[in-house]
């Protein structure tokens, strides 16, 4: 992660170079080392450590706190290029001012775009946290460099350079964008076919997620060196056989040549991870339970990932756990918050019973889904249970009390320390514990013979003084905030990794299950508990719970997002109508960022998301930057669809060099798979954001406007006055 973040960085400062210079490329370069120290402190003071999220925040941080130093270097550069008498100092002086208001502006848009997703709550929060805060504390640090440290850097560098572009190529590139914009913003009819294009495109884009073209997902598939496999004999088995059953699967493993190594864990569990803490499986051992830790080669070492040697684990190891009867599930380490299983559903009701028998139904149809694959049911199979009843008036008969009953038997089945065997090999007391064989433990004769003296001495066989009943093993009684509950669980595997659409899918299966009270239908929770559970009713947990948090909490975030920026645009504009549109491009981001994410094969996750927020900044940053120079130009008396091509013109350098700056910066985030998403929406998007809106904002602006200009010269007014 290190070496990617110093990747990055080399790359913005050689995008730099290769577009402006050398020289304009260590301005720029400066403002990277100083905004990073800088944030580094604010981790440090915040007490955040460096992880694989507050590195990823740095290098998402790259592509977007060098925006401000390019846009007033550029503008600096500019400035120099311009032939009127002014000095170096008074050009770089008037060139920061008259990108100062807009870029102090732009930057507070971007950190009202991110801010908000410090917010989200649940486990994702803290998860995600480093990012929104990393990077807006870097928006402000890299806005005060932009405009201390850049302007004084840029003066000392370029003062003595030579070489410029010329004019000729600036009207040039004026005249060809004006030749294209003139007749969209000078004709309504062509206008608004140009907008209706990028909203067929955007829907067309949009339509891509409801044909599965793109799946929806929490977070991808990590790639670890490890996995678990668990498995389940049938209840009563003892350790020796699921040892045996452990072993077998084990060197069945070994046909993979990237599985380097295994450990058994027989009646015991294995080493309690995160995972393994909220799904429980600390708690397992029980002599029926086996886990297998399987570790892999390095990921440098081969070419398929983690999850697709998991898969192929299932699959060459399904038909040997079916023969040996085990319960297996292929468990992977989770990429973010674990959850209790990829697919839970909850079923409450006013019956354990009839609870279990719906939870058996809906087992059925997990088991009969294709792509759902690890399904069980926290189910106790029956079983029978040995009741050892203390006759009071038989024991006071034999002369024995009820404790010395219950300590013989225990003794004798559970075993108990009796004294401490000092052996000359030893460094310590060896104990010494009495226990009947394992074979006469589970032998009713052999427990009824058990022999337990008296206080004359005389030994009392333990069949005199109890009775013995045989009943059948309670089932285990889960509850979820007070209410009873029956968990089935499952997993996803296939062409559809995603819960979402395997949901969809048994959705319609529930919705012909028959019910105890002979009603046809299981109604569905997804987002709440019942409030009741008089009636019997599912509600679907897991993975989708998580997403379900997080994406919501995404999407209030991103309404505040929206009126914040509004507000902050309406503030400086003094226009309702100028931040619709300044703020009308956002959404076209997504004209890229799916297409994408359909081409590259990923998913779009929550960090797809995040990338499509902070997009929604870099936006307006750059809506603002048009809109701002047109209307100085229309202070100087230019017409409205006049200035608003020349401030696209005019404004397209920097944009051009922020686009490319976020995309170079993201790139080496491609090759991740947890932060691939936000990679791919935050090059795609800006890149699709950049070219629609390069055309939008004038447009817009033009057909709302028209002739009559926003603003006018104050100077002008009151000498016609």
């Amino acid at each position: 992660l290190i070496k990617h973040l110093l990747l990055a960085t080399f790359s913005v400062v050689l995008l730099i170079a290769l577009m402006l210079g050398w020289r304009e490329s260590i301005v720029v370069g400066i403002a990277v080392p100083v905004t990073l120290s800088a944030t580094l402190l604010i981790y440090y003071l915040m007490g955040y450590t460096l992880n694989r999220v507050t590195l990823f925040a740095l290098i998402f941080s790259i592509g977007i706190l060098v925006d401000d130093a390019i846009v007033v270097v550029e503008n600096i550069y500019r400035h120099f290029r311009m032939q009127d008498g002014r000095t170096l100092i008074r050009k770089a002086i008037e060139a920061v001012d008259e990108v100062g208001n807009p870029t102090i502006l732009a930057t507070f848009t971007v950190i009202a775009a991110i801010l908000p997703m410090a917010f989200v709550r649940g486990l994702m929060g803290p998860y995600m946290r480093p990012i929104p805060v990393g990077a807006s504390f870097a928006m402000l640090i890299s806005l005060l460099v932009a405009f201390m440290v850049s302007p004084w850097a840029a003066y000392k560098l370029l003062k003595k350079k030579a070489e410029h572009i010329t004019a000729e190529k600036e009207m040039k590139l004026l005249g060809f964008y004006r030749k294209v914009m003139t007749p969209l913003t000078h004709k309504k009819k062509y206008g608004w076919m140009f907008l209706g294009v990028n909203v067929l495109l955007l829907v067309g884009a949009m339509s891509l997620i409801g044909l599965k073209w793109v799946k929806v997902k929490m977070l991808p598939f990590d790639n670890k060196s490890e996995f678990q496999v668990i498995l389940d004999m049938p209840e009563g088995t003892p350790v020796e056989q699921s040892l045996r059953a452990a072993q077998i699967l084990s060197q069945k493993l070994t046909e993979m040549p990237q599985v380097t190594d295994y450990e058994i864990y027989a009646g015991t569990s294995a080493p309690m991870t995160f995972n393994g803490l909220v799904r429980h499986y600390y708690l397992r051992r029980q002599a029926n339970e086996a886990d297998i830790q399987v570790n892999l080669l390095p990921k440098a070492q081969r070419h398929l990932q983690s999850h697709e040697l998991a898969k192929r684990a299932r699959i060459l190891l399904e038909p040997l756990a079916r023969k040996l009867n085990v319960a297996m599930k292929v468990v992977e380490i989770p990429p973010g918050p674990p959850v209790l299983s990829t697919l839970v559903a909850e079923i409450y009701g006013p019956n354990l019973k009839g609870q279990f028998n719906i939870g058996k139904k809906v087992l059925h149809l997990f088991r009969t889904t294709p792509g759902v694959v690890d399904s069980d049911i926290y189910d106790v199979a029956p079983q029978e249970q040995i009741n050892l009843h203390v006759d009071l008036k038989k024991v006071a008969a034999a002369g024995l009390s009820v404790k010395e009953v219950t300590h013989a038997v225990s003794m004798a089945v559970h075993g108990a320390d009796v004294t401490l065997a000092h052996m000359p090999r030893e460094r310590e007391a060896v104990p010494i514990l009495i226990q009947m064989p394992r074979s006469a433990r589970y032998n009713l004769n052999a427990l009824s013979s058990l022999q337990i003296q008296n206080r004359k001495g005389n030994l009392i066989p333990l069949s005199q003084v109890v009775d013995i009943q045989k009943t059948v093993i309670p089932q285990n009684i889960y509850h979820k905030n007070l209410r009873r509950v029956v968990y089935v669980i499952g997993d996803v595997a296939g062409k559809e990794e995603s819960p979402i659409y395997a949901m969809f899918k048994l959705n319609k299966k529930l919705d012909k299950l028959k019910l105890p009270d002979d009603t046809v239908g299981l109604k569905r929770l997804y987002t709440h508990l019942p409030n009741l559970t008089d009636h019997y009713v599912m509600k679907w947990d897991g993975e989708w719970q998580i997403t379900y948090e997080v994406f919501r909490d995404l999407g209030i975030a991103f309404a505040l997002v929206m009126i914040l920026m509004y507000i902050l645009v309406v503030g400086w504009f003094k226009s309702y109508l100028t931040p619709i549109a300044i703020m009308a491009p956002i959404p076209l981001a997504l004209v890229g960022i799916i297409p994408a994410h359909g081409l590259m094969g990923a998913f779009f996750t929550a960090t797809s998301m995040i990338g499509f927020i902070a997009l929604a900044g870099i936006s307006v940053r750059n809506s603002i930057l048009v809109v701002d120079f047109a209307e100085i130009k229309m202070r100087q008396g230019m017409p409205v669809k006049d200035a608003v091509v020349e401030g696209g013109a005019v404004r397209f350098r920097p944009m051009l060099l922020t686009a490319l700056a976020v995309v170079v910066g993201s790139s080496v985030m491609l090759w991740d798979p947890i932060f691939q998403g936000m990679a791919i929406a935050l090059m795609a998007g800006e890149v699709a954001s950049t070219i629609l809106s390069w055309g939008a904002v004038p447009v817009l602006y033009a057909l709302m406007y028209g002739d009559k200009a926003p603003v006018v010269d104050e100077d002008f007014a009151e000498e016609t006055e």
